[in-house]
C-alpha cells in the first residue's frame, strides 16, 4: 500500500486530502504512480493531466519523475509553490 496526500488546489479539485491505493507491481516510478492515479478515474486525470502543474515528495522529499515508488511510501502530490 502507498499512501498518497494531496495538497492545496489538487485536494480541491481530487475532493480527498489523502487516499491509500494498492497499485500493480508494474508501477515502479513517480512517473508511473501518476499515470495510473490518472486512470483511476476522470477526476483524478483532470487534476494530474498538466506535469508543469504538479510537484512530487516520496518521504518528505522532493522526487523526479524517475524515482522510485515502494509499497509503504508516503507521496505528497502538491502544485507548485510561489512565492511573494
Amino acid at each position: 500500500m502507498i499512501r498518497v496526500l494531496y495538497f492545496a488546489s489538487l485536494r480541491e479539485r481530487v475532493g480527498v486530502a489523502e487516499e491509500t491505493v494498492a497499485p500493480p507491481p508494474e508501477v515502479r516510478t513517480v512517473a508511473e504512480l501518476i499515470q495510473w492515479l490518472r486512470g483511476r478515474s476522470d477526476i483524478h486525470d483532470s487534476a494530474l493531466a498538466n506535469p508543469a502543474m504538479v510537484r512530487i515528495a516520496v518521504n518528505q522529499d522532493y522526487a523526479q519523475a524517475d524515482h522510485p515508488v515502494r509499497a509503504g511510501d508516503e507521496i505528497a502530490i502538491f502544485p507548485p509553490v510561489t512565492g511573494g
